[in-house]
C-alpha cells in the first residue's frame, strides 16, 4: 500500500469523501489516505493528524515526497485537536481503531466538529459504540459498508448531522447493513454468535453472581438479535 494504491478498506473510506472536501484524517499513520485524496482530486485540502511522533514523522515524509505540502498539513496532536477553526474542515475520517476509541475521540473535542458535515468512520471492532455516540450527539447514519480483507472484517459508518433513533438490533448490527445483508455480514455475525455460545457454555459452570448473570443476559440478547436478523 502507498499514497496512490490504498488497501481495499481505505479505498472504501475514500469512496465516501465528497469531491472538493476539506478532510481531517485522524490517526493518519503514513498519511496515505490524505495523499490519495489529493492525488485523485477528491479533496481540495487535508489535515493529517497523528498523536505519536513516529507516525507523525512518517506522515510528514510521505507528504513531502508527494510534494503536497501546500495541500496537506501534518499535525502532531491528540485526536480532533489536530483540527483548527481556520481549517474549515467539513469531513473527518478515522480509520483502523476500535469503535469505543473512535467514539471517545469524537466525544472529547466535540467543539472541533462545528464546521464538519460528514464523519467517515472505520472501526475495527465494536461499531455499536459509534452508533450509540451518534444517536446521543445529533448525528445520523446515511450509509454503512462491510468488507473482508486479509481475513479481517471491517465496517464503515458514514454520518451526517441530524437526529436518528435506532432499535437495539440496529445499534448492534447496523440499520443499512441489516437491510442489505451480504455474505460478509453473515460471516461476521455467525462467527460472533459462535463466540457468544462459547461464553455461555463457560458461564454454565461459573458461580452466578449478579455480574455474571448480567453478562449472561446480555449475550443471550445479542444471540437473539442475530438469529432473528439472519432468519435462523
Amino acid at each position: 500500500m502507498n499514497a496512490q494504491h490504498l488497501s481495499e478498506r481505505l479505498m472504501r473510506v475514500a469512496g465516501y469523501v465528497k469531491e472538493g472536501a476539506v478532510v481531517a484524517d485522524i490517526g493518519s499513520d503514513h498519511a496515505y489516505l490524505p495523499c490519495y485524496l489529493i492525488h485523485h482530486k477528491l479533496a481540495s485540502k487535508a489535515i493529517a493528524g497523528e498523536v505519536a511522533k513516529g507516525p507523525f514523522e512518517s506522515a510528514q515524509s510521505h507528504v513531502n515526497a508527494e510534494q503536497f505540502q501546500d495541500q496537506i498539513t501534518v499535525r502532531l496532536a491528540n485526536g480532533l485537536k489536530a483540527i483548527e477553526q481556520e481549517d474549515d474542515v467539513d469531513t473527518v475520517t478515522i480509520a483502523g481503531m476500535g469503535g469505543p476509541l473512535i467514539a471517545m475521540i469524537l466525544d472529547q473535542d466535540k467543539d472541533r466538529l462545528a464546521s464538519v458535515s460528514r464523519l467517515i468512520l472505520q472501526p475495527n471492532v465494536y461499531a455499536k459504540a459509534i452508533r450509540d455516540w451518534a444517536e446521543l450527539n445529533g448525528w445520523k447514519l446515511i450509509a454503512e459498508d462491510i468488507l473482508q480483507e486479509d481475513n479481517k472484517i471491517y465496517e464503515i459508518l458514514v454520518l451526517e448531522k441530524g437526529k436518528m433513533t435506532l432499535s437495539p438490533s440496529q445499534k448492534l448490527l447496523g440499520p443499512f447493513l441489516m437491510d442489505n445483508q451480504n455474505d460478509v455480514f453473515t460471516i461476521k455475525w455467525k462467527k460472533e454468535s459462535a463466540e457468544w455460545n462459547r461464553i455461555l457454555e463457560a458461564i454454565r459452570f461459573a458461580e452466578l453472581s449478579g455480574e455474571v448473570q448480567l453478562k449472561k443476559e446480555e449475550v443471550q440478547q445479542k444471540l437473539k438479535i442475530v438469529k432473528e436478523a439472519l432468519g435462523e
